[in-house]
């Protein structure tokens, strides 16, 4: 996943504004404020004089203003959608995803979140004697730095739990991408959660850098490279911090596969959002007994996408956003070519359609000699790789310095559950790919190695968003004013209880 650089190599100074441009037509869609330090910290003050009222307001006060955002956000999709394709050229049904992903994660939280942040009892040293309590509170002021390809979900995956758990939030949204940041944030100033409790920074990478600056807590989706230097920074303020990062992620198909569903299946977790996405499917591992017939396959569906720029749900891939990233799949591409691999379908941009569309593309013959198959692509680009079995599949899944996601195909779902075991990825789809299981709000995703810390989505998303302080209750039944830290009775009482703990370990 990628971002903007954090590096403060620009002064925060007053500087012009950032213009905003359609990349499939190239129409300036807006200009936003390019964030000063002095902006920020401002911004960053008004968010910690409003926290405490939005802490104390309750976990049901706020799930409940956040679920009617979520309806007005629904009411207004078809603005949300415009706004957030001008920006990123991606197809309607990729925009219209992110609604769905952003509505079933408030719905998610809206029916778990008082009993996830609920004072929790934990064992006591001595029971009856004692009572322990486990209660939750905000980090204070969140901060969050977004990428641009997913622009909607890949804020509000942060912002609904940050939100829910009490904290403030300053969103960094993209420089390429501010306006879905800035709509969103809107309808929920309009539904009654407060204007300076969230606030979008809008700037470049050096005010991405004036946020991690002021905040509690710092979560970031980018290139791994910037999560180096978050994580660098983060430890030199001492605050908390979780981070999304690249990836790599592989798709192994199995000799029993659904051919059909497997293709299809490949062909998806590549393509959508031209390849654009953390958990695309960037490198597929094929059984030798099926190869053939799976490229068969592949090729027999490829046929059937369709590119371009149209409104049309039937429109399967549209343009890329940066140019920066097509350069990259381009220099892929041609240093696998030359290495021996073969384009069976695609591989050519399409400036007829387009500045920034490029050809849906699958690549055969490759190895992990290739770029291609070892750094991240973002792009819409299938590499399909002959293997003997399954070892040897999961030997080149786990051969990457990346770790966020990962599929199997396969109709034995016993064995394919045993296989997603030994995969080193944070999540594992089985007859699906990462696409579903990082969409799926009570699942929780995140990246092992270099593809990031912590995790999204799940009780451990929420939790995340909240510092733990524990409560100990002396019942006084038995506390006898005295120097001596152990008498004869606390003794007596220790080798009770650790008895007492090997058959009863409620006590």
């Amino acid at each position: 996943m990628l971002a903007g650089d954090i590096s403060q190599s620009v002064p925060l100074e007053e500087r012009p504004g950032i213009v905003v441009r359609n990349p499939v037509t190239g129409d300036t869609v807006g200009t936003v404020p390019n964030f000063t330090l002095e902006q920020i910290t401002a911004a960053a003050e008004r968010a910690r004089t409003a926290q405490p009222a939005w802490e104390a307001l309750g976990v049901r006060k706020r799930v409940h203003l956040l679920r009617a955002w979520a309806d007005l956000l629904w009411e207004k999709r078809a603005e949300m959608i415009k706004t957030d394709r001008a920006e990123t050229g991606k197809n309607k049904s990729g925009a219209l995803s992110e609604i769905f992903g952003t509505d079933f994660i408030t719905s998610y939280y809206f029916h778990r979140a008082e009993h996830i942040l609920r004072p929790r009892r934990a064992q006591p040293l001595f029971p009856v004697f004692q009572r322990l309590t486990v209660h939750y509170h905000a980090h204070g002021l969140v901060g969050i730095i977004a990428p641009w390809n997913y622009p909607l979900l890949l804020v509000t995956t942060e912002l609904i739990p940050a939100l829910i758990a009490g904290n403030a939030v300053l969103v960094k949204p993209s420089e390429l991408t501010p306006h879905t940041s800035l709509f969103l944030v809107e309808l929920m100033h309009k539904v009654g959660i407060p204007q300076d409790v969230v606030q979008v920074i809008t700037g470049d990478g050096a005010a991405g850098a004036g946020v991690i600056d002021v905040v509690d807590y710092i979560h970031v989706t980018g290139s791994t490279a910037t999560g180096r230097k978050v994580a660098v920074r983060a430890a030199e303020r001492l605050i908390p911090y979780s981070l999304e990062l690249g990836s790599k992620d592989p798709l192994i198909i199995l000799r029993d596969s659904n051919l059909d569903l497997a293709a299809t299946g490949a062909l998806k977790g590549a393509f959508e959002n031209a390849g654009q996405v953390c958990v695309s499917t960037e490198r597929v591992y094929v059984e030798d007994a099926i190869y053939e017939p799976f490229l068969e396959r592949v090729r027999h569906y490829a046929k059937k996408i369709n590119i371009g720029p149209g409104d049309g749900m039937n429109i399967n891939v549209g343009s890329m956003t940066s140019e920066r990233e097509l350069a990259r799949v381009e220099r892929q591409l041609d240093e696998a070519v030359a290495r021996g691999a073969r384009i069976i379908v695609g591989g050519k941009r399409r400036p007829d359609l387009g500045p920034l569309f490029f050809e849906p593309t699958v690549i055969v013959d490759v190895d992990h000699s290739m770029s291609l198959m070892t750094e991240e692509t973002f792009g819409p680009v299938l590499p399909i790789m002959r293997v003997k079995d399954a070892d040897e599949a999961i030997r080149l899944a786990n051969d990457s310095e990346f770790g966020l996601s990962g599929g199997i195909y396969t109709r034995d779902l016993k064995r394919g559950e045993q296989l997603a075991r030994r995969i080193k990825t944070g999540d594992v789809g089985i007859n699906r790919t990462g696409l579903v299981t990082i969409g799926t709000p009570g699942l929780p995703s995140g990246g092992e190695k270099h593809s990031g810390i912590g995790r999204r989505n799940g009780e451990e998303g929420l939790l995340r968003f909240v510092k733990s302080q524990s409560i100990l209750t002396d019942n006084l039944i038995y506390n006898p004013a005295r120097v001596d830290f152990i008498d004869p009775l606390t003794m007596l009482g220790v080798q009770t209880i650790r008895i007492l703990r090997r058959w009863l370990p409620f006590i």
